[in-house]
Formats: C-alpha cells, structure tokens, sequence
C-alpha cells in the first residue's frame, strides 16, 4: 500500500515538471500573453492529476505568469514593464557581485566560457532562438557555479520570468549576437582579472534590458499590461 506521504511527493514532483513545462511554453511564447489554459486540458496534455496542475498553476501565478480566476478561465498574464525591471534590478544587483567574485579569483573559468561562447555563436548564426536562449542561461549560471555560489543563480532565476519573456521575442539573429559579443567582453575582463572591467561589461550587459523593453513594448503592445 502507498503511504499519503510517498503520493505527496510524487504529486509535488509532477508539480513542479508542470511548472516547468509551462513557464517554458510561456517564456518562448507558445503560451501567449492573454491565452486561456484550464486545469483539465493542461492534466490532459501532461498525463497528470488535476492537483499537481493545481499547485503549478498557484506557483506560476506567486511568479507572476498566469491570472487565476475563481469560477473563471484562468490567463496567461500580459507581461508588466514595472516587473521587468524589477527582476532586472535583482539579476543586476547579484549578477555584478558574482562577476566581481569571478574576476578576483578566475583560475580556468575564461577556458570554460570561452567554450559557452563558441556554442552561443553556431546558434546565433542558426538563428535557433530556443538553443540560443539555453546556452545563454547556462553561460550565465555557469558563472555563479564557478564563482562558488550557485544558488544565487537559483534566486535569479526564481524573479527573472517577466525580463525571459522580453528577452525571447527580442533573441533574433542581431539580438543574439550583440549578447553574445557582450559575453566576450565579461569574459575578456575575467581573464586577465579586472574586476572593475568585468563589473562594468556586467553593468552594460544587463543594462541593455530596458531598451529591449522598449523594443518589444513598440512592436508587441498587446502583450503588455
């Protein structure tokens, strides 16, 4: 006989394969800002309970993904201006201390880059956005890794959805490879140590988020709130 305690977690792992698969369909955009999704058509797709998707849904409304509804059809959200640069604040502001930790104490991790680079370069020139997109996540959690402080990745990552959704529909051939030339910058100032040239390139960086902002705002009003 299964214990409550074992189907528990076998609920709450299919919960959160759920929200993965859902905030991945939102962020590249398959899911659309406005869409309508139920709980019984979303278990149906997933070969899962109507819990599990319950739960999923309650952790991607807490993220700010969808609009849960009483009684109603539950939305994907229309993406916030104010919650993209909020979650650029916090990648900033935790993104530059991870660098500057990088940059003091780099041992190989140019090498290791350098090798994230060269992929991030065929997918750009491919134009495969979704590749592109996942290289440049574990570019980026690659440095919080070798720096020695991967969970903080994991606190990017958890306020970073608004700012992914804005990135995707700008990750273009042009797009893709202005950030990848920006991550020969960061890494150029890791190598040779310079943690003010390595903050800086890391500022810059990120910095580029509000005039994607704009971008997409002009070309995608109505997925804005």
């Amino acid at each position: 006989m299964v214990s409550a305690q074992v189907l528990d977690v076998t609920e709450q792992t299919m919960a959160m394969r759920v929200v993965s698969a859902l905030r991945d369909e939102i962020v590249t955009m398959a899911l659309k800002p406005g869409d309508i999704i139920s709980e019984s058509d979303i278990a149906g797709r997933y070969g899962v309970s109507r819990q599990p998707v319950r739960e999923a849904f309650i952790r991607l409304a807490q993220q700010g993904l969808l609009m849960i509804r009483p009684k109603r059809a539950t939305v994907v959200k229309k993406i916030s201006p104010e919650g993209v640069r909020q979650s650029r604040f916090i990648r900033e502001s935790i993104e530059v201390e991870i660098v500057r930790r990088l940059a003091t104490n780099p041992g190989d991790a140019a090498d290791v880059l350098k090798g994230l680079i060269a992929d991030q370069e065929e997918a750009s020139a491919a134009n495969d956005s979704r590749r592109f997109h996942t290289l440049d996540e574990l570019f980026h959690r690659t440095m919080a890794r070798l720096a020695g402080v991967e969970y903080a990745w994991q606190l990017i990552d958890d306020h970073k959805m608004q700012l992914d959704r804005v990135r995707y529909l700008t990750l273009g051939a042009s797009s893709s490879r202005v950030a990848t030339d920006e991550h020969v910058l960061i890494t150029k100032a890791v190598a040779a140590g310079d943690v003010a040239g390595a903050e800086a390139a890391m500022r810059a960086h990120l910095a580029r988020a509000e005039v994607l902002l704009a971008q997409t705002i002009a070309e995608h009003p109505d997925y804005f709130e």
